[in-house]
């Protein structure tokens, strides 16, 4: 039995990873895969990658693409959810805030620098014609936990993160969400170490097919709503709407994809070094 780790955040998206292990669908290829919950997310899990903490990641595309263009020794080998994710832009309910506009020169509270919380906040920026280098300031909290009690404790003003994750704040009325922010590409990638692909190449493609099996047919098993609602604590109508608006992939993304991303990225300088889509992709 082969053993190898993978990371991901704890939410919705990953469900399709824990029903094929709790299915023992790796084990019958040989395959003992271990998945880690990191609720601290992309940058914590970039870290991750480049320490050898774990052989693989389910990742947000802008954040390892930012940290294998800084020297991560990573590469994305497939797609994984090829839908835009919604950033909801969420302050304290009792916040004198009540437009993005409103939160011009404000600080973001991020879960750490290179995270999503973090770059997201440079493509709101961007889309609201902010100078980046006077409107931006950050306040990193590591969790949700840590977010709640910066905006109610007013260290940190708002907070971008995946809307369906944080909506039981929001019905707690302990966030309101001002608005929605998507990514302008698809949001989560499958990311290995390059040590990783150097040794287990026919592995790793053992773990792509099996993953691709089930989020294939992910949105057609019996009362998959309810299952996500109890097991997320989501409200029913809104794992209905995630579902509709979800797309999984289960291709390599395009080279006209990851070039997008970089040249934004580049844009918005959060990458300094020239990099092109064939150092990205395995």
């Amino acid at each position: 039995m082969k053993h190898i780790t993978i990371a991901g955040v704890p939410e919705h998206f990953n469900l399709p990873w824990h029903l094929a292990i709790e299915d023992e669908a790796f084990e019958e290829r040989g395959i003992e895969l271990e998945f880690t919950e990191v609720p601290q997310g992309t940058g914590k899990m970039c870290q991750m990658l480049r320490n050898g903490e774990t052989d693989l990641a389910i990742i947000l595309t802008e954040g390892i693409v930012k940290d294998i263009a800084a020297g991560n020794p990573s590469k994305i080998v497939q797609g994984y959810v090829d839908s835009p994710l919604l950033w909801g832009i969420h302050v304290a309910t009792n916040a004198p805030y009540h437009s993005v506009e409103d939160l011009k020169g404000t600080k973001a509270a991020i879960s750490r620098f290179g995270s999503g919380s973090h770059l997201m906040a440079y493509v709101n920026a961007a889309n609201q014609n902010w100078d980046i280098t006077k409107d931006l300031h950050f306040e990193v909290v590591n969790t949700l936990d840590g977010a709640i009690e910066a905006l109610t404790e007013d260290t940190a003003q708002y907070f971008m993160w995946e809307r369906f994750t944080t909506k039981p704040i929001v019905d707690k009325g302990i966030f309101k969400r001002i608005t929605d922010c998507p990514t302008p590409w698809p949001c989560f990638v499958i990311a290995a170490t390059d040590k990783f692909l150097k040794e287990n190449p026919a592995v790793l493609n053992h773990i792509l097919e099996v993953i691709n099996t089930y989020t294939e047919e992910f949105k057609i098993i019996p009362s998959i709503d309810r299952t996500i609602a109890n097991r997320y604590g989501i409200q029913l109508k809104d794992v209905k709407d995630w579902l509709h608006i979800t797309r999984w992939g289960q291709q390599q993304l395009s080279n006209t994809t990851i070039t997008k991303v970089i040249e934004q990225l580049t844009a918005l300088e959060l990458i300094e070094s020239k990099v092109s889509s064939s150092d990205i992709l395995w």
